[in-house]
């Protein structure tokens, strides 16, 4: 049973076209963080950790958790988390785990400059569990801090609510490498800390980003993140994406209205070696910004706020005039950890 699954995902990761995906460059391992995708796209992340039991057997013991996401609009998705040998539940670690959770982003953007918040109801079905998350970014520069606070009804299904916090920290070492940690823990009577440290990878051109974990919590749900285990546990994470305009016209973005290209800009931004060359430009109120992709693969220029050039290929151009001031933040659909703003003044 387990190796069709693993055969199944592989043929998922390799037949999925690059296209909107959320970043572990934003994210802690044991955090949801603030991310919700794309409207019409439906996010599946594998979470895969595992110990080894002490000799002559040396049994490896898996622990995965597998998370699909469906972005139903700018900023509001509905999601499942489904994990094995989860130590929610009662009895032995060989429990099945399943959460359902909506989670709305109430400011921001997730790796977007400044604060970003969101808010994840959810219902443990093994616990038997209404859970709650509140999560919270921030972002300056390389670097991201994450915190959340949690609530359960029944958790572990206890008779008596808990809470739980938890923090953690990315920092950005370059474009393509971050590395990440984190800590929670139930408020209240001691209880082991729920802690991970990861090394995380984009990799290019792809929508896909990579992280090699180790961590002493098992499933990745609200629970399983806020109570840690007795081993140290080894694995990783792996985003892939399904972008649903590919098979329905119903799921297109709608398009900003643009300029023609040779049209007057006072700012320009070069998309090349997978950046947005110029990540922050101001402008005046009533100017535009061109947009021209250097790269041989296509890029977008998809804002936050709703409208989106569509695909660029290479040596395309894409012009938004401002009419109003204030930040408007964008990412690039097939590779969401490209991210800029315009500032508008």
């Amino acid at each position: 049973m387990h190796t069709r699954v693993v055969r199944a995902l592989g043929v998922l990761i390799f037949a999925v076209a690059p296209v909107s995906a959320q970043s572990l460059m934003y994210r802690p391992p044991n955090l949801g963080g603030t991310w919700v995708p794309d409207g019409g796209v439906v996010q599946f992340n594998f979470v895969h950790r595992f110990s080894v039991s002490p000799g002559p057997v040396h049994e490896v013991i898996n622990y995965p958790t597998f998370t699909v996401a469906a972005g139903l609009g700018r900023a509001l998705a509905v999601g499942w988390h489904f994990g094995t040998n989860s130590l929610v539940g009662p009895g032995q670690p060989d429990n099945n785990e399943s959460e359902w959770s909506v989670r709305w982003r109430a400011l921001g953007a997730e790796g977007a400059p400044g604060l970003a918040v969101a808010v994840t109801p959810a219902y443990n079905a093994l616990a038997q569990s209404g859970d709650a998350e509140v999560g919270v970014d921030y972002t300056r520069g390389p670097v991201t801090l994450s915190g959340a606070a949690r609530a359960m009804s029944h958790p572990y299904r206890a008779t008596k609510a808990r809470a739980a916090l938890a923090g953690g920290v990315v920092a950005r070492l370059s474009d393509y490498i971050a590395v990440s940690a984190d800590v929670g823990s139930l408020v209240g009577p001691t209880t082991r800390a729920a802690w991970s440290a990861a090394l995380d990878f984009v990799i290019p051109g792809s929508p896909h980003t990579f992280s090699l974990q180790v961590s002493n919590a098992t499933t990745s749900t609200i629970e399983g993140n806020s109570r840690g285990f007795a081993k140290k546990l080894y694995g990783f994470e792996f985003t892939i994406p399904l972008h649903l305009s590919r098979f329905s016209p119903w799921f297109h973005r709608p398009t900003a209205p643009a300029l023609a290209a040779g049209g007057p800009a006072a700012a320009a931004v070069e998309i090349h070696g997978f950046r947005f060359r110029t990540d922050t430009v101001t402008v005046a109120v009533g100017e535009a910004v061109r947009w021209t992709n250097a790269d041989p693969l296509e890029h977008s220029v998809t804002f936050d706020d709703g409208p989106d050039s569509g695909r660029l290929a290479q040596r395309a151009t894409f012009v938004r005039r401002f009419d109003r001031a204030g930040t408007y933040t964008y990412h690039c659909t097939p590779h969401p950890y490209m991210k800029g703003v315009v500032v508008v003044r």
